[in-house]
């Protein structure tokens, strides 16, 4: 983490999951009395906002980039993602506007729906990719949900691997908010990884001129292989190729 650049959290997860009410239990309860983080939400998701958590709306671009400004004096955020829309897409558009905003990751946080999924199974899909970018994963929106769905559904995390925290919620309310805010990083996607410059060398000319030269590229036998997110990459075409539920299909 770089201590001159603010912070920002990531927040995944379906419209109607609580995570409006999330971020502001975790900011009362884990964050410093006088902190006042930003908090980004979509400009068209009407949904209503905790009265303590005043909100600043975020939109795309007409060339599908995230547009808006971190206030200067801002030295924390929480940026809520459009629960209707795709989160890969999203976070792929997260990572390029974060460098324009020069502000640096915290973490990423899942909140996940429980009683649309045990209502609407298809979209295990649409939460599992929110959790595959995640590093904390908080269970919401279970009253409904029988013991066994939940028991099963809980028993996936550990049948895949998968290393993020997961944490129930009890009435929407966080039972730690510091263990949300710390920045470990628990997720399986390296998407938000910094870049790898081990396998770079730059070299200074006699006349002060900088050359950056791949290490590999005199050793036809050696090769750079990265590998690419399952979520991210495309075909040639620009498809993804891998397909998740529309989610707005199955909201009212």
């Amino acid at each position: 983490m770089s201590a001159d650049k603010p912070l920002v959290y990531l927040i995944l997860g379906a419209a109607g999951s609580g995570r409006r009410e999330i971020v502001a239990d975790v900011i009362e309860g884990g964050m410093a009395k006088d902190a006042s983080p930003v908090v980004f939400v979509a400009s068209d998701e009407n949904e209503s906002t905790a009265e303590s958590l005043t909100a600043t709306p975020w939109d795309w671009t007409e060339s599908g980039e995230i547009e808006a400004t971190w206030p200067t004096e801002a030295s924390a955020g929480f940026f809520i993602t459009d629960g209707r829309g795709d989160p890969v897409d999203q976070v792929e558009a997260f990572k390029s506007w974060m460098g324009t905003q020069g502000v640096e990751l915290a973490r990423v946080i899942s909140v996940i729906h429980c009683s649309l999924i045990a209502a609407h199974s298809p979209l295990l899909g649409w939460h599992d990719a929110c959790i595959h970018f995640s590093d904390i994963t908080l269970l919401n929106r279970r009253e409904d949900v029988a013991n066994k769905w939940l028991s099963d559904y809980q028993a996936r995390f550990a049948k895949r691997y998968i290393p993020c925290l997961v944490e129930m919620l009890k009435k929407g309310r966080v039972k730690n908010p510091g263990l949300v805010l710390d920045q470990q990083t628990r997720r399986l996607s390296h998407w938000f990884d910094e870049d790898e410059t081990d396998d770079w060398k730059n070299f200074v000319t006699d006349a002060g001129d900088v050359i950056i030269e791949d290490e590999a590229a005199d050793d036809p036998d050696e090769e750079i292989n990265e590998e690419e997110d399952e979520y991210l990459a495309r075909y040639p075409g620009g498809d993804r190729k891998k397909v998740i539920p529309n989610i707005s299909e199955y909201l009212d």
